[in-house]
């Protein structure tokens, strides 16, 4: 079982975060934090036991500090956990950075719950082509454990007829709005149609990025609305 540390600065996404994890199979999570401190801390007193952590899922804004300061940070504690980015930050600079700090995965949000799961599969996948011990049994070990892990498969990343652009697309319209949206106004405001709106919206919803409320006026049919949680 691998053994996940989830850093998280809003409380109802790091609830999301567990909600996913405890969903695939081989992982289970350590605990929840919320700040660069926090994770440091709870890495280090993990490592003193025999449960030590295996896998951070770290936020890169963070109240206290860069998540690419706490990701240095972790990388220089023993044992080291690998590190998956769950972040915002779209900045190729920052991308950058967080490979040469050794982050293992780069997960954008926002993510449907398939795209989440894809990348801790690949992870599993990376842990269990390296043979047990320190050395690799041979250049055919480390060549497939990498291809998991980058992901040079060709499996699909997200569900059928759901485009990253178009749930990026939706996802920013109902992030940057000051109030909750209807499917109908969603829509206009990135180009897209009322039904396409409305099932990207609705696929945000069940993955627990979007809260759905629904109103009931004196007359006429009850209106949906969506607000990002």
């Amino acid at each position: 079982m691998i053994r996940v540390l989830i850093v998280e600065d809003e409380p109802l996404i790091a609830q999301a975060h567990r909600s996913y994890v405890e969903r695939v199979p081989g992982f289970a999570v350590h605990g929840v934090v919320h700040t660069g401190n926090d994770a440091v801390r709870a890495v280090v007193a993990a490592g003193r036991t025999d449960e030590p952590v295996d896998l951070v899922l770290l936020d890169f804004g963070l109240p206290d500090s860069s998540g690419l300061d706490v990701a240095a940070a972790l990388s220089g504690l023993r044992p080291s956990p690998d590190v998956i980015a769950v972040t915002s930050a779209r900045d190729l600079e920052v991308v950058r950075t967080a490979v040469a700090r050794g982050i293992a995965q780069y997960l954008l949000k926002p993510f449907t719950f398939a795209a989440f799961r894809d990348k801790l599969e690949r992870y599993l996948e990376f842990r269990e082509a390296l043979p047990a011990g320190q050395s690799a049994a041979g250049q055919h070990d480390i060549d497939r454990a990498m291809a998991a892990l980058r992901g040079t498969s060709t499996r699909p990343v997200t569900p059928k007829g759901v485009a990253p652009l178009t749930l990026g697309l939706v996802a920013s319209g109902i992030r940057d709005a000051d109030r909750a949206l209807t499917a109908a106004e969603v829509a206009a405001a990135v180009g897209v149609s009322r039904v396409t709106a409305w099932r990207y919206l609705e696929r945000m919803a069940e993955d627990g990025l979007v809260d759905r409320r629904t109103e009931y006026g004196r007359a006429g049919r009850p209106q949906v609305r969506y607000a990002w949680r």
